[in-house]
């Protein structure tokens, strides 16, 4: 994975102060957002992940697997995982191979990394990039600071992405099972334009919306190098 210039380092300055304390109009997210990974432009497809929630979600599905198969299974590979993601949000080879599409880790100030990924460490993460058939995945980690919420900045982000013309496909990732994230996003999302392909992931089917629904576990299971196959042989 290569380094680059974090691309939403300026915006997530902007977006995660409390509202009561800065009065944030589109238009200013807008201008500061208009870069990314040296480019005057946004990318055409943006992922925005609850980080600490898919690294969870990713501890749970080790230790049932683990139990099911007989076998220790290594930690989910991240760049593969990022992959499946894309393709459930409907980025193609053929469309995409030359495109950009950014990757927003957003998780907890204290966290230093994912305890059930690789590469793991948000230092690391942060600013880099792989490059594979589907096009240039570069990532943002982004920490939350004590004025907001993690849900918060997670909407604020989205209602970027949303807002922005360039973006075409606006994949996200949220903590469906606890608090009200999913339901706010839902409210949200109302509001996306039709151009604009929208897709949320959960571990299970949720309340529909102006937007497609894929299963997470899926790709996890994939980056996890668990196979159908190996599934169906312990049945």
């Amino acid at each position: 994975m290569s380094r680059l210039i974090n691309p939403f380092s300026d915006v997530i300055d902007i977006v995660r102060q409390p509202k009561e304390n800065s009065m944030i109009e589109q238009n200013m997210i807008d201008g500061v957002l208009q870069r990314e990974a040296g480019q005057e432009r946004w990318s055409e497809n943006v992922i925005v992940v609850d980080a600490d929630y898919i690294d969870r979600v990713a501890f749970n599905l080790i230790v049932n697997f683990e139990r099911m198969l007989g076998r220790k299974i290594p930690a989910a590979d991240m760049p593969r995982w990022i992959d499946c993601v894309a393709l459930d949000g409907g980025i193609s080879p053929t469309e995409n191979a030359e495109g950009n599409v950014a990757v927003v880790l957003i998780h907890e100030k204290g966290s230093q990394g994912l305890d059930n990924f690789v590469p793991a460490s948000y230092g690391e993460l942060n600013g880099t990039a792989f490059k594979d058939h589907l096009g240039e995945f570069v990532f943002s980690s982004v920490p939350v600071e004590n004025l907001t919420t993690k849900d918060d900045l997670l909407l604020d982000v989205v209602q970027a992405a949303m807002g922005a013309k360039e973006v075409k496909r606006l994949m996200v990732v949220p903590n469906a099972e606890d608090g009200d994230c999913y339901d706010r996003l839902r409210q949200v999302l109302r509001h996306a334009d039709d151009d604009k392909r929208i897709t949320l992931f959960a571990m299970q089917p949720m309340a529909g919306g102006r937007f497609q629904q894929e299963i997470l576990g899926y790709s996890l299971m994939q980056a996890l190098g668990i196979s159908a196959a190996e599934l169906d042989s312990k049945m």
